[in-house]
Order: C-alpha cells, then structure tokens, then sequence
C-alpha cells in the first residue's frame, strides 16, 4: 500500500479559535553521553550540508568510514564531564527558557503556546510540530535559539520546518526571527551578567568574548554571522565601558583542517596569558544555553591552557540560561514579531458570534 503523501490532519471543529504558537529551537544533544548515543546524533549532525559544506559523496565517505568510527567515543567521555543528573545541560537549560517564557505568556493573559525543539536529536522539530497542531496551534513563531544569523545554524533549523511543511496539508501562519544580536533587551541581559559576575569576584584585566566558529569561506559566501558577532561584541563592551585593549573577539570549537574566523580562542588565552595577563574572564555570547562548548571547550579545555601558560586566575561567566532578566528580553522579542496576530484567549460570547457569522446569521437570529 502506497503511504500518503501528507500526513493526516488533526481532528477540527467548527469555530475552533486559532491559536498561537512560538517553537523555541536550539542546536540539540544526544539522549545519552556513551558512545552509542552519540554516533546517530553524529551522523544527524555532520551529515547536514548546511553545517559541513564540501562535495557531498566525499564528506559522507569520510563521515561513515573515519569519523563515525572515532569520534563518538571521544565525545562521550566529554559530554559525560558536563552531564547532569536531568541530562544534556542544553536540554535543561533550553526547557527550562520555553518554561519561562510561557509564564510570562500566561501572566499576560495571553493564549500562546511555547515549546522547545532541537534541529538534531530529540524532541525533534517534526515531532513537536505535530504536537502543536493537535493542540490546535495554526500561526507558528519560529525562534532560534541563536542571537547570530548562521547558514549552519539558523537557517538549519528553517530547514527542518520547510521539511515538515513539505508533508503537511494545511499549513500554519509562519513567522521567523532570524536574529537578534543587536536586541537592546538581550544586550542588557548580557551586560547585567558580566556585571553581577565582577561584583562577586572583582573585574578581570580582560574580558574575553568567545562565539562558536565557522569556516571562513562562509563570511566570503555571504553569511553575516562574523559581522554580527562582532556587532554584538562592540555594544556588549559599550556597555560595560570598556577600552578596546579590555576585551577580545575571538573563535572557537575549530573543526578540520580548513581555516576557520580567527583569532581562536585557545591561541588567544594562551597568548594573554605569556605577556603577563593573569587574569581572564570569558563569555559566550552567542550561546543562550550552557552546553558542551561552554562547559568542556572553555570552562575546562581553555583553562588549562590558561593555567598552562602562566596565567592565574581563569573565570568562566555563564551563558543566560534560565535568568530572569533575559527571559524578559526573550519574551520582547517574541511580541516584537508576533505583532498583528492576536494572542488573548475569546470568551464564549466571541465565539458564538464568530460562528454565526459563519453561517451568516445576525446577532438576534
């Protein structure tokens, strides 16, 4: 039997009211930190052309014959050093922001609906989907967890919604937000962190600024990520008053052999560290939520780069995560695009009458 083209609807009643929807997605975990877990996750991954972007039957050789051999089980015994007896720390941190942020749907008065999904791994953009038109749900905002745009990330993840509406009959209302790096709330969030973090353990000799990397044929290709990092970075250090010989920019989680936006964050630290800077603080900025990069890569793998060069004190700052003040920001920016699609919830009196004018009955009939 031939299987159908599209998915079937949800049930559907007449004068059901149309509901809202945001879908909060970030980048994804594995279920587990073993090797076992992490080898489909991998190959979900790295198997994307939008994150690896060299001729396709080379890479798939090179990812199913080398890299899925080896590289699971050295990942696993990192995402064990940061996993947490609820999990994936990004996992954890990304609910518990679609949790926030319904609250302050709900504290409003607001009929909006918020879930979180991941572009690989579980709970799956696809699924979550489906979920949220069984609940009724027919205009759909689309936040990335991502402040930044990246062809690799954000765009990986309109991917995924283009690839479910590819099987649906009726589609919802879309909107996406690409970016917010310049966002005044989430800068304030950002700056507030650095702050409260220097009144607890005093003000670093420099404030380091570390964004995930990509390789550097992208910003050639046209991607804007590299200038919006840097955008973000320069009103970060407005804020915060700093001179540019107070902070740097730099790059990390280098993949390949290919060159990558520089400077790298490793080199960098290392390089503070030899004339005479004993102290670093970092930040992630273009993460929302603690996960590997964050935790392993900097909190851990650059300090003791740090540490190994001379330096002595070495502070991790980190990421926004759950903090009130950001889901504040967060929740700005949702309003700001859901503008226009009404979000409170019709009385029954409003309904009533949305049905008869359906049927083009007066309000006395």
């Amino acid at each position: 039997m031939l299987k159908p083209r599209f998915a079937p609807e949800p049930p559907f009643s007449h004068g059901q009211a149309p509901k809202t929807g945001v879908l909060l997605c970030n980048l994804g975990t594995p279920d587990a930190p073993t090797a076992a877990a992490l080898r489909p996750y991998l190959a979900e991954f790295l198997g994307d052309p939008r994150v690896v972007e060299i001729p396709r039957l080379l890479w798939l050789l090179i990812l199913h014959g080398i890299i899925l051999r080896v590289r699971p089980a050295k990942s696993a015994h990192k995402y064990a050093s940061i996993w947490t007896p609820e999990g994936s720390p990004l996992k954890v941190h990304t609910e518990r922001q679609a949790v926030g942020l319904q609250s302050r749907f709900d504290q409003a008065g607001q009929s909006v609906l918020v879930r979180s999904a991941m572009t690989y791994g579980q709970p799956a953009i696809a699924r979550v989907l489906d979920e949220m038109r069984q609940q009724g749900v027919t205009r759909v905002l689309v936040l990335p967890a991502y402040p930044q745009y990246s062809g690799t990330t954000t765009a990986a993840v309109f991917d995924r919604i283009h690839q479910w509406s590819m099987r649906t009959r009726l589609l919802p209302e879309w909107r996406f937000v690409n970016r917010y790096h310049d966002d005044a709330g989430y800068m304030g969030a950002l700056a507030q962190s650095v702050r409260r973090h220097w009144q607890q353990n005093g003000q670093a000799g420099v404030l380091v600024m570390s964004f995930h990397g990509v390789p550097e044929r992208t910003l050639m290709q046209g991607d804007p990520y590299h200038c919006e990092c840097h955008k973000t970075a320069r009103l970060l250090a407005e804020a915060l008053g700093l001179s540019r010989d107070q902070y740097r920019v730099t790059f990390q989680s280098r993949f390949g052999k290919a060159k990558w936006l520089e400077p790298y964050t490793d080199p960098t630290v290392r390089e503070l560290a030899r004339n005479g800077t004993e102290r670093v603080d970092v930040i992630c900025p273009g993460f929302t939520s603690d996960c590997l990069e964050t935790l392993e890569e900097i909190a851990m793998e650059v300090r003791t780069a740090f540490i190994e060069e001379g330096g002595r004190e070495f502070h991790y700052i980190p990421c926004l995560n759950d903090d009130a003040t950001w889901l504040d920001a967060l929740y700005g920016v949702t309003l700001k695009h859901m503008q226009g699609w009404p979000t409170a919830s019709p009385t029954s009196q409003e309904l009533a009458a949305s049905r008869a004018a359906a049927l083009g009955l007066g309000a006395k009939d």
